[in-house]
């Protein structure tokens, strides 16, 4: 997800949406998630995958939690990708990702369906250089070593801009590297660059040297997900209870826009994150985003990170992305390529 902290160590704590489009990190403890606590009441009860500083967080700053007419039982996952088998393997009913890790796991067969998406700015996607850095184009990565993790959306992001600069992967030696050893391979010189989401751009930026030497922004679709069991969208009680979830966490993504500092701080209390580079990560990505419908363009889009795996030979084969799509709440909402929410001038 993304990578945060110099040189002692740093606070790499996942986060939720965006880490979500992280790929490839381990599991939360044990076999799956780990228990975080139940709210609400009834005899009905959501298995809700998060992750650090998530869903969870987001829905009780915004006091979405408040009056919940069914239990919601959380479970903590360290990314995107273990949340997903959590919800293959039957033990989560839904959890919020990335656009990459669904890529993966659809690949992989998993049983699951996307059932509501977010349109975010994509400025906290980075390919990052250090200050003294002589790189000072896209292009000029050719023969340079870079840290990146493998399946994750800043994987894409990063395929996608050297594809755009009319390089391909094979121009550039890739580290894959999750967060944590990418910044101490970054911080310590033994990469050129490093491509990687936020809060780890944010944080690089304000405490590890950083530079960015080119953004998301125009290259990936910005898109994350809500992810379902399909059994729990076929029990009437389950798919109720979803729809209701959903709007709920529409309600606290606006209350996150107009309230950032408060966000922030909650954010950087749940996470460990210093509250500037909380805060500084929700007015440049995360505090943006805006809830879309999954509709034909956002399942074009995701088929291009699909085909651009394939040709990679990054995941065995291509695949139709649309038919782990399940759009039945969609409802009103506005297209997928709505524009983004804004706090003005990118930090």
């Amino acid at each position: 997800m993304r990578a945060r902290h110099i040189a002692p160590v740093v606070l790499l704590f996942p986060f939720t949406l965006l880490l979500a489009a992280c790929g490839g990190a381990s599991r939360a403890e044990g076999a799956g998630g780990t228990g975080s606590g139940t709210d609400g009441k009834g005899s009905l009860t959501l298995n809700v995958g998060d992750q650090k500083g998530g869903s969870e967080a987001l829905l009780r700053a915004a006091g979405e939690l408040d009056d919940l007419p069914y239990k919601i039982k959380w479970s903590t996952f360290t990314s995107g990708p273990p949340l997903l088998e959590g919800i293959n393997a039957g033990a989560v009913d839904v959890g919020a990702v990335g656009n990459t890790p669904p890529v993966f796991a659809a690949a992989a067969k998993s049983k699951i369906k996307i059932i509501a998406g977010t349109h975010s700015r994509s400025d906290g996607e980075t390919v990052l250089v250090k200050k003294d850095s002589p790189l000072k184009r896209p292009a000029q990565l050719k023969g340079k070593s870079i840290a990146v993790a493998q399946g994750s959306s800043a994987h894409y992001q990063l395929i996608a801009s050297l594809k755009k600069a009319g390089l391909s992967p094979k121009d550039v030696t890739l580290n894959y590297l999750q967060p944590a050893d990418a910044l101490a391979a970054f911080t310590r010189g033994k990469v050129d660059a490093w491509a990687v989401w936020d809060p780890y751009t944010s944080q690089a930026l304000d405490q590890a040297g950083a530079r960015v030497l080119t953004t998301g922004q125009g290259v990936v679709n910005g898109l994350s997900f809500q992810v379902a069991a399909p059994a729990a969208l076929d029990d009437k009680k389950k798919s109720a209870a979803l729809k209701d979830y959903t709007g709920r966490l529409r309600r606290a993504q606006d209350w996150v826009f107009k309230h950032p500092e408060a966000w922030a701080k909650a954010w950087a209390k749940e996470t460990g994150l210093p509250e500037k580079v909380a805060l500084d990560a929700v007015r440049r990505t995360r505090g943006t985003a805006v809830a879309v419908a999954v509709d034909k363009a956002a399942i074009a889009s995701e088929q291009q990170i699909v085909d651009s795996f394939a040709a990679l030979k990054l995941i065995p084969r291509s695949y139709d992305f649309g038919s782990f799509v399940d759009p039945r709440f969609n409802g009103d909402l506005p297209p997928s390529g709505t524009a983004p929410r804004t706090y003005g001038k990118a930090h």
